[in-house]
């Protein structure tokens, strides 16, 4: 495949042999990671500006501090979130989006429109 039509196929996910869509795997992996139960809250949460721990427990009132604490290891290891830890007694750990991260934030607010748009009386 060459030219427009290879990138036309491409982009839609449609194979050249036998037309059927498939999934592309950068997409599918995209939507595992954001899918995952709280993780969209948290980005959201996130989309504000740098936060420390409790402020996103607050901010995603009913998760476990386990389960933030998985979530925002799992983003960190994605490049999506940096934590920082400032010095001091105790040491204070904030969580902040990386420009990966910030790249979502288009997407994040459609996905905020549309839930508002949807949202059930």
């Amino acid at each position: 495949m060459r030219g427009k039509a290879a990138t036309s196929e491409a982009a839609s996910g449609r194979s050249a042999r036998n037309g059927t869509a498939s999934v592309c795997p950068d997409f599918h992996a995209a939507i595992e990671l954001i899918g995952k139960r709280w993780t969209g809250a948290i980005l959201s949460a996130l989309m504000e500006g740098p936060m420390r721990f409790g402020e996103l427990a607050k901010a995603v009132p009913r998760m476990s501090d386990r389960l933030l604490s998985q979530r925002l290891r799992e983003l960190e290891d994605e490049g999506v979130v940096e934590r920082t830890v400032e010095s001091g007694a105790p040491p204070r750990v904030s969580y902040e989006l990386t420009e990966k991260g910030t790249d979502l934030k288009p997407a994040i607010g459609e996905l905020q429109a549309w839930a508002r748009r949807w949202k059930r009386a």
